[in-house]
């Protein structure tokens, strides 16, 4: 399942993806037109920027931005970064893998083989979308910043 700070983190990503290239975002800017926790997204923000998807510049004029181009970055990174392996349990984990101490075989394990195959299927849908594929979904239907009429 999503936590919200994967949810709030696709959506800042998703307001930096329609920015036009160069352009910086306030976080509080973000955290206003996202319906975003303030104190929360500074903590999501930090956490994309150490993985390489957010940089940020301090002081009077600064903000954030993407890293790379929004096509170069899939949702499953996004996720993998927030919210870590997207593997219902760890057994069945590509890149986070950790035998259950009460397994005795991971090879015929039911349960294992199931949640590998639930694995699969949730990582070849976000992995083949982009973050420029999220912001041009829902591009026709963006809401006017709080208290400004559209």
């Amino acid at each position: 399942m999503l936590t919200m700070k994967g949810k709030y983190g696709l959506k800042a990503m998703v307001h930096l993806a329609r920015l036009a290239p160069q352009e910086l975002a306030a976080g509080l800017d973000i955290a206003a037109q996202n319906q975003i926790p303030k104190k929360f997204l500074d903590a999501i923000l930090a956490q994309l920027r150490e993985g390489g998807m957010v940089e940020a510049r301090k002081g009077k004029g600064g903000g954030y931005r993407l890293a790379r181009a929004p096509g170069k970055i899939s949702v499953g990174d996004i996720v993998r970064t927030l919210d870590g392996p997207l593997a219902p349990i760890l057994c069945a984990s590509r890149r986070a893998y950790k035998r259950c101490t009460d397994c005795r075989d991971p090879r015929t394990c039911e349960v294992r083989l199931a949640m590998t195959e639930a694995r699969d299927a949730i990582a070849a849908v976000l992995d083949a979308k982009s973050l420029a594929d999220m912001a041009a979904a829902g591009a026709g239907q963006k809401k006017p910043p709080p208290g400004k009429a559209g």
